[in-house]
């Protein structure tokens, strides 16, 4: 199948399965569905393997073809047919899809904006999701040592060091981004939706306000509350701090949007962060991410949808859009009736 190069709509009835196929291409450039966490639940007819492979060109015009085989719950990953580690995958083809589970990053817990920031962050700088593997692993060991009341022994300060290093690491990158991002959101949030509103994503860190600290500042804070945490620490047998803990914070005015804005409201905040990512990706990686956008009938009104269409057709960037019906913009357009795609007028 064959995609054009910026604007390609699928669309069909309701249960047909239109988001299966951007869902495919989401998977392909993630490794991740966005709809389950399970890769049984990704397979269908109870088969026990899965391939999804695809071929992406470049801005310069080189092309790489990638592919995924899930074999029951393994995956693995290859470029140009050459298996591959996934840390060497992500960010290759670029991504940022909207879909209604998005609503998640505001109401949810503060694990599921982690996750999302993680991979964000790791899509422009692929050093960060080295950072965040090597810290999982430290905080298991830290966390082991720390249940098995090994705290007084030097491997247990060996890793410590680690933790703090690794965790330091993970904190000053999540303030630049976070700085970058929360500049473009306001300015993106005014633009499309409220041009008298005034939006902020605030870096919830467990350090405190880190905004004008350095290093060295951060890094003896971190030390004094693992001194400070330490007994409490061997107690419940666990870490009480670290960048595990971190969140991010919606505000609308200065109120937390989890708590005060509308339902209308926190889908115009999460729409107008994808569109900031996408300025983010353009300027940090000099590519063109795609963008997924799933029902867009079930978000915006026929003003607001028309003014978003069009943002996309000069953006030029390549868009899949499922929808109940025909959006009339150029471009090609796929049909879907159960489960079969094809393509209008070709």
């Amino acid at each position: 199948m064959k995609f054009d190069r910026y604007f390609n709509l699928i669309y069909g009835k309701n249960g047909q399965g239109k988001t299966s196929l951007i869902e495919a291409v989401h998977f392909l450039a993630t490794g991740k569905s966005f709809r389950t966490k399970k890769v049984k639940e990704i397979r269908k007819y109870n088969l026990n393997r899965l391939i999804v492979f695809g071929k992406y060109r470049h801005k310069d015009l080189s092309e790489n073809t990638i592919a995924i085989d899930v074999n029951e719950d393994k995956k693995d990953f290859y470029i140009d047919r050459e298996k591959n580690k996934y840390i060497n995958y992500v960010g290759l083809l670029n991504i940022i899809s909207f879909i209604p589970e998005d609503i998640e990053l505001i109401i949810g817990n503060p694990g599921v904006r982690r996750n999302f920031f993680n991979y964000e962050i790791s899509q422009a700088k692929k050093e960060y999701l080295q950072s965040i593997v090597n810290f999982e692993k430290i905080l298991k060991v830290r966390n082991k040592l720390i249940k098995e009341k090994k705290t007084g022994e030097e491997i247990y300060k060996i890793y410590n060091e680690k933790f703090i290093e690794e965790g330091l690491n993970i904190v000053l990158n999540r303030q630049e981004f976070i700085k970058k991002i929360s500049i473009l959101l306001n300015l993106n949030y005014r633009k499309l939706f409220d041009e008298n509103s005034e939006l902020k994503l605030k870096y919830d860190c467990f350090l405190g306000d880190v905004e004008k600290k350095t290093r060295e500042e951060l890094k003896e804070k971190f030390e004094m509350l693992c001194k400070r945490k330490s007994e409490r620490e061997k107690f419940l047998g666990y870490s009480l701090l670290g960048p595990q803990k971190d969140d991010f914070i919606f505000e609308l005015n200065g109120k937390n949007a989890k708590a005060y804005s509308s339902q209308g409201e926190k889908k115009s905040i999460i729409f107008s962060l994808k569109i900031s990512e996408i300025d983010i990706l353009i300027k940090e990686k000099k590519e063109y991410p795609i963008f997924l956008m799933d029902d867009i009938a079930s978000y915006f009104d026929e003003v607001r949808k028309k003014s978003i269409l069009s943002y996309f057709v000069n953006k030029k960037i390549q868009c899949f859009i499922t929808s109940t019906e025909d959006l009339g913009i150029e471009g090609k357009k796929f049909i879907v009736e159960k489960g079969k795609v094809v393509e209008k007028n070709k």
